[in-house]
């Protein structure tokens, strides 16, 4: 996300309206006007602030409202001010499906940002297909939200900012096998998630690949709460490594009780990992010789990142952005980028000048997307030191 930084800030104020089947909320600094024909620009937030990822939802709808704040402090886009338009998916695929509808048909947005995961993504990518609207997924990482699993042709009109499953997958395997020397590995994955069974695939493909042996392959399902059966099983077969691809809430509970059950090997996931309820959930303790490959640090020392969080930290009372936070600032600027290069609100023009995206300094790193509207940048793997993340390598594509 490029964007200018400013010191001073526009207030948004907040108004909120129905939504059918989810909660809808606008946020703008001037008064609204059809995708841009009036005085504002309107920007579609289709997010999970409620329900099993609302902590990835409400992250997200941070860094939005931050990169909004500062672009429209800066004197906008094209002469208008930005206006979010928000609406709740409640994290389900078939809310996230209506929330798309409503945006598009009824608040006439230019463009959709979110959702948050791949499942829900994917619930609102054939209405922006449909309706020929660009949506931008913030941090949907399976590779079927871009590319049409049934043709093979690339989804026009979908974009993200986030690096894909089969490169994260590949870094935590080759993280694995590479730094820390294990030779067995364990795997207990979400079955109800496409993001799970991404990581799942393309871990086990690179990790075997490596000389590597899969001791255990278990599952479970989001709302599962006692893990401690399946977990005694994985303990039986003494892996060296256990591969935990799922979303805070479930790999909390799974992170404690493994450790309670004297389960001592290195636990990794991806970023699905990273919510704050995490270290709520698996306590400090629990969570040390754990990591997780994910977008940025928060300590990297580039001169985007220290911006952004140093802004961030500002309107948000010293919270440190997660990843979540900074993908969803990411977002605005590269849709941003995209209206100015293009010199235009239309939903077609900003769809060609997405596209075309090149070597874009975002908060996250230099973004290049290339021909499945996928982006070409780096991942870093963190570690849990008492209750802290520990940037430990950056890996580049």
């Amino acid at each position: 996300m490029k964007k200018t930084w400013i010191a001073a800030a526009t207030a948004l104020v907040l108004t909120v309206a129905p939504l059918a089947g989810c909660g809808e909320k606008k946020e703008t600094t001037a008064s609204g006007g059809d995708a841009g024909a009036g005085g504002t620009i309107k920007i579609g937030a289709n997010f999970e602030m409620t329900g099993g990822q609302a902590s990835f939802g409400n992250s997200s709808m941070k860094g939005l409202k931050l990169a909004v704040k500062e672009i429209n402090a800066a004197g906008g886009v094209l002469g208008k001010q930005l206006e979010l338009v928000q609406a709740d998916n409640a994290s389900k695929s078939e809310e996230a499906t209506r929330a798309a509808q409503k945006l598009i048909s009824n608040d006439k947005v230019v463009a959709l940002i979110g959702p948050v995961t791949s499942t829900n993504t994917l619930g609102a990518v054939p209405v922006a297909q449909e309706k020929k609207v660009p949506l931008i997924t913030t941090s949907a990482t399976n590779p079927k939200v871009t590319v049409d699993e049934r043709t093979g042709k690339v989804n026009d009109y979908v974009f993200r900012v986030c690096f894909i499953d089969p490169f994260q997958g590949k870094v935590a395997a080759d993280f694995a096998s590479k730094e820390l020397k294990v030779k067995n590995a364990a795997i207990y994955l979400d079955s109800s998630s496409d993001y799970s069974k991404g990581l799942q695939k393309f871990f086990k493909e690179t990790f075997t690949k490596n000389g590597g042996t899969i001791v255990a392959e278990e599952s479970y399902q989001q709302k599962d709460t006692d893990f401690k059966a399946v977990l005694t099983r994985i303990k039986e077969k003494n892996p060296e490594f256990i591969y935990v691809p799922g979303y805070y809430e479930e790999v909390g509970k799974i992170v404690k009780q493994a450790r309670e059950l004297g389960i001592k090997a290195p636990i990794m996931g991806g970023d699905g990992w990273d919510s704050p309820q995490l270290l709520e959930i698996a306590g400090k303790d629990a969570l040390n010789n754990t990591y997780l490959s994910n977008h940025y640090a928060a300590d990297d020392s580039s001169a985007e990142i220290k911006k952004f969080v140093e802004a961030f930290k500002k309107d948000n009372n010293n919270e440190t952005p997660d990843s979540l936070a900074a993908l969803g600032y990411d977002a605005v600027n590269m849709l941003v980028d995209a209206i100015k290069r293009a010199n235009s609100v239309e939903p077609q023009k900003i769809t060609d000048a997405l596209a075309k995206t090149k070597d874009l300094k975002l908060a996250t790193g230099s973004l290049t997307l290339n021909e499945t509207h996928d982006p070409v940048k780096s991942a870093v793997v963190l570690e849990y030191k008492d209750g802290k993340q520990v940037f430990k390598a950056k890996v580049n594509p």
